[in-house]
């Protein structure tokens, strides 16, 4: 799986926790599902195809939350970071959605991953 690197600069923390979360909401990870006991049994004989997540479900439960917090406080940043990280937008696409360069674009991105970040250090100190 390749990670976006913008500039070939390393990720930071909490955008690689919100490049995990793409790819965890991507896969459709966070929806509940029913399962009858015949897929049960059909799963056991045929050989485990889940992919493993560098982020545990309730992480990206609290990031997902994080992000709906974000939306609802500022629409369009919280929507950038959804398209960005979540619909896995290029940048150049996020910026022509919303009229702007792609430079504004990353901005706005990276002012709301800076969000995203305050929310996650609550939660962290709460724990």
């Amino acid at each position: 799986m390749m990670i976006r690197k913008p500039l070939q600069r390393p990720l930071g923390d909490t955008e690689y926790m919100l490049e995990q979360w793409g790819w965890w909401r991507m896969d459709g990870m966070g929806i509940p599902s029913y399962a009858s006991p015949m897929m049960a049994i059909m799963r056991e004989v045929m050989p485990a195809t889940t992919k493993s997540y560098v982020i545990t479900d309730e992480l990206a439960g609290v990031v997902d939350g994080a992000v709906a917090r974000l939306c609802k406080r500022d629409q369009q940043m919280g929507d950038m970071i959804w398209l960005y990280y979540g619909a896995k937008w290029a940048a150049v696409r996020v910026g022509r959605q919303y009229g702007m360069s792609e430079g504004k674009a990353r901005e706005l991105i990276k002012a709301g991953v800076a969000w995203v970040d305050c929310v996650l250090e609550r939660v962290r100190e709460a724990a």
